[in-house]
């Protein structure tokens, strides 16, 4: 199953879901209702603290993707394409198809959500304490300006990939002209960071037995992966460099017709490779893709009946690449997509289909050169 699914489109942007955001959101309307809003308001209704933790939590995310477009917006007026954005377990990930252009994009990109996050703390504070709204209103009102100015203070940690640590990296880049040496000391001071918060989670929970301490450490844990994970970025855009699309596909691959059934398609591979994806063809032109596991999540009694455009992923839904484009472009597309699979033409003909694993074998095969 696709832990992944998308809700819609804001600004043309595709919103994503994670399904790791239900155990946060309900997560955060628990400690709303159960501690934060009886101490916050007391003498209220415990319906009305069910109430307020429920829409308070349904706004804060909303405040958290409204961040995300904030830099998704500014990346789009800096020349970059925007995957789309996944809301999940610790917040929301805007998803660029390229890396950063130069230190005034990274550096404008990296502020704009931060700035997002200080206007709607700054307004929801101003409603609550300007306005003579009933208890309940002014309470969401208050913790919610609150929330988000504690999450632009987080945000503004000088630690990759948090937006603090993009703009240090975009600093230090500016100032030596090495993107990758600027990559390796934010991502350092990330880790730094990562490994402050787990340690002070940990103490904070053995010695004052608090769920809060749980909370951090996760935090610690989650900034610890990410700025591993840059650095690891890092490390695979360079092995990829000189490389294009065309050296890693794969040239002239199994198609689908679209207006085929699945049990012709199916008896058309007896005897063939079997592959966990094909592109899917129109009149000649390539217009999706078709995972196995869509045909598989087919009793085999409806293969007769069901045509392959009725089961494929659209090119909407799918990275489409041209032979020329650069492997690290490839890379981007690929990872964040619902499948690490792309179709590959040119001049508006399919000649090819890339996967994550034609990538990863390009790694493994320049990493053991250089050993």
């Amino acid at each position: 199953m696709n832990p992944t699914f998308n809700i819609g489109r804001i600004a043309g942007i595709r919103i994503s879901l994670n399904w790791s955001w239900l155990i946060i959101f309900a997560l955060i309307v628990w400690s709303l209702d159960a501690s934060v809003f009886p101490a916050q308001d007391p003498g209220l209704s415990h319906t009305t603290y069910l109430i307020m933790s429920v829409i308070a939590a349904f706004v804060f995310f909303f405040s958290i993707l409204l961040h995300e477009i904030g830099h998704s917006i500014v990346a789009r007026r800096n020349g970059m394409e925007i995957e789309g954005i996944t809301l999940w377990l610790f917040g929301g990930v805007s998803q660029f198809k390229e890396k950063f252009s130069s230190p005034g994009s990274e550096f404008r990109i990296g502020i704009a959500g931060p700035a997002v996050s200080l206007v709607l703390g700054l307004f929801f504070i101003a409603l609550s304490v300007l306005t003579k709204f009933a208890t309940p209103v002014d309470g969401t009102l208050a913790w919610l300006g609150y929330i988000n100015l504690l999450l632009l203070v987080f945000n503004l940690l000088p630690a990759l990939p948090l937006d603090g640590g993009r703009v240090l990296r975009s600093a230090l880049w500016k100032a030596k002209g090495d993107f990758a040496w600027a990559t390796r000391i934010a991502a350092g001071i990330g880790k730094g960071f990562g490994y402050l918060m787990i340690a002070g989670g940990g103490l904070l929970f053995i010695v004052y037995r608090s769920a809060s301490g749980i909370w951090l450490a996760l935090i610690g844990w989650f900034l610890l992966s990410a700025a591993g994970g840059e650095t690891r970025y890092l490390e695979a855009s360079q092995a990829l460099e000189g490389l294009h699309v065309r050296d890693l596909m794969t040239r002239d691959p199994v198609t689908a017709p679209a207006d085929e059934t699945l049990g012709n398609f199916m008896d058309s591979l007896a005897g063939r490779a079997k592959h966990s994806t094909y592109p899917v063809v129109s009149g000649g032109e390539a217009i999706g893709l078709l995972p196995f596991r869509s045909i598989a999540q087919h009793p085999r009694s409806d293969w007769d009946g069901g045509l392959v455009r009725h089961s494929m992923l659209g090119s909407d839904q799918v990275p489409v690449l041209d032979t020329e484009d650069s492997a690290e472009d490839a890379l981007n597309a690929l990872m964040g997509r619902e499948i690490h699979r792309g179709i590959v033409v040119h001049d508006g003909d399919l000649v090819g289909f890339i996967s994550i694993s034609d990538i990863g074998r390009a790694l493994n095969q320049r990493k053991a050169f250089r050993r």
